[in-house]
């Protein structure tokens, strides 16, 4: 069973700033991580791996830097990665990026394709299920829990808001986790030195057979007119005591406001 894992990297949320003349994320200098959603599908691909055996390869559409987040997967435990990095992928929407995957897995081949639900840095959730549509399978979103695998079909529950759904797919199928589906495993020792040895197969446009006007920003039918770091206020106050006591002060400051 071929089992592939499409992760990000993404800027630390603790540490993103904007470029107020260019209002752009600046980059330079900000720590990367793992999309921690992708995380989780990295965890559920090895459990799949652990059920029904197979070979879980994990992909990452990037710059060079982006080989870290590869390594980082290698010590937890997959098999083979790759980078998929072009020049002529810079300015790609979620339209180019899940084109140029598309290509990619289409490629390397797959039974079963993870994500996770949506990457911090952009929050669409739309990269997973446009990777299903040009695959052309069945795709599962929000899945929180692997009830069972085989090598021909997949049952898992899809979280809801009042519950979840039992869902069961033939396979090739694509899931896009949550974070509660599993607790990530840590890198073992030997998932460490594995990962420190490793030698990075990168993937260009040309090696995926990309076309050049379904990538980047000739590829991408949107783009970001403006990004802005929201205000702060400063005209907060804590109420303080005991919950009777906050809540007779929040009513009365209610009552000045004349919201109530």
């Amino acid at each position: 069973m071929q089992i592939i894992v499409c992760i990000k990297q993404v800027p630390d949320t603790a540490e993103v700033r904007i470029n107020p003349e260019t209002n752009t994320l600046i980059r330079e200098g900000v720590p990367s991580i793992i999309n921690p959603y992708d995380v989780h599908a990295i965890e559920a691909a090895l459990q799949i791996r652990e059920k029904a055996g197979g070979k879980v390869t994990v992909i990452t559409m990037g710059p060079p830097q982006a080989e870290e987040a590869l390594r980082e997967s290698i010590a937890m435990g997959a098999d083979d990665v790759r980078l998929i990095s072009d020049r002529l992928f810079a300015g790609s929407d979620t339209w180019a990026t899940s084109y140029t995957l598309y290509k990619a897995v289409q490629k390397l081949g797959a039974d079963i394709i993870l994500c996770g639900k949506q990457a911090i840095d952009g929050d669409t959730a739309q990269v997973g299920p446009a990777l299903a549509e040009y695959m052309n399978i069945p795709h599962i979103s929000y899945v929180r829990k692997l009830e069972d695998v085989t090598e021909t079909s997949i049952r898992v529950q899809r979280l809801m808001d009042d519950g979840y759904d039992v869902v069961e797919s033939p396979l090739p199928v694509l899931l896009t986790v949550v974070k509660e589906m599993n607790v990530p495993r840590l890198p073992s020792l030997k998932g460490k030195m594995a990962a420190k040895k490793a030698v990075i197969i990168k993937m260009t446009a040309e090696d995926i057979g990309a076309e050049e006007q379904n990538i980047g920003l000739r590829g991408s039918p949107t783009q970001v007119k403006n990004i802005f770091a929201p205000q702060a206020k400063g005209d907060r106050r804590v109420l303080e005591g005991t919950p009777e006591q906050q809540v007779d002060a929040l009513v009365a400051e209610l009552r000045r406001l004349q919201c109530v």
